[in-house]
């Protein structure tokens, strides 16, 4: 027996569509636009991994996720250290960042903070200590999403120098003269690369680090 000709035609549409009556959609079976091999080819992360790999930083590239309620991980990197003029440093904490700001971090990282704790310090940068990048959360006192909540931004709490010396924002924002000028100084650094920064003397939550926010923005505190 023949099929009904709207049968047909109605068949032919769901298949099309992928979806077959009485199946259900296999999430194995879709490639969504944030899997890997998706992400890969798009022309903007190309050029930002092209960009990170020659600042001789090492780092791997994540799936794009949507976790919901506004919060997501799109064109990110995990980085796993960073170049600097005369070795690697490395980094502590970190897990999703965007792409974008991991380039603003690795470059304030190797011509910011390195070169201060040589100049000021006496001794070359080591590790970076962070307190996380992606975080699901809003700005504290508001119901506006976070730049953590997509990646786009890194908490920075104290940095770990060569000669074994740690210098933390906590610590040495009021400290000695020395390690004053040092946070003073990258502190500056960081307002010519990233959106937004903000540091102890911005308000009481910013007390034991710096905010480093990706963005086009111009908000230095």
């Amino acid at each position: 027996m023949r099929p009904h000709p709207a049968t047909t035609l109605l068949l032919l549409m769901l298949a099309g569509c992928g979806v077959v009556p009485g199946s259900q959609p296999s999430e194995r079976g879709v490639r969504l636009a944030g899997s890997p091999a998706v992400s890969a080819t798009r022309p903007e992360a190309r050029q930002c991994h092209a960009q990170l790999g020659q600042s001789g930083s090492r780092f791997a590239p994540l799936p794009d996720k949507f976790y919901g309620a506004g919060c997501s991980t799109v064109n990110s990197v995990r980085l796993e250290g960073l170049g600097g003029d005369r070795g690697e440093f490395a980094v502590t904490n970190l897990g999703a960042v965007a792409c974008p700001l991991a380039n603003s971090f690795a470059d304030w990282a190797r011509y910011g903070v390195d070169r201060a704790a040589r100049q000021i310090l006496g001794s070359p940068l080591q590790k970076i200590e962070t307190m996380g990048s992606y975080s699901c959360r809003n700005v504290a006192g508001t119901a506006r999403r976070s730049a953590h909540s997509r990646g786009e931004a890194i908490d920075v709490a104290a940095f770990v120098l060569a000669d074994g010396r740690r210098i933390s924002v906590l610590s040495d924002w009021n400290a000695s003269p020395r390690e004053r000028e040092f946070l003073r100084v990258i502190h500056k650094s960081a307002c010519k690369r990233f959106g937004t920064v903000l540091g102890p003397d911005y308000n009481r939550a910013h007390h034991d680090h710096f905010h480093l926010e990706y963005g086009k923005g111009n908000y230095c505190r």
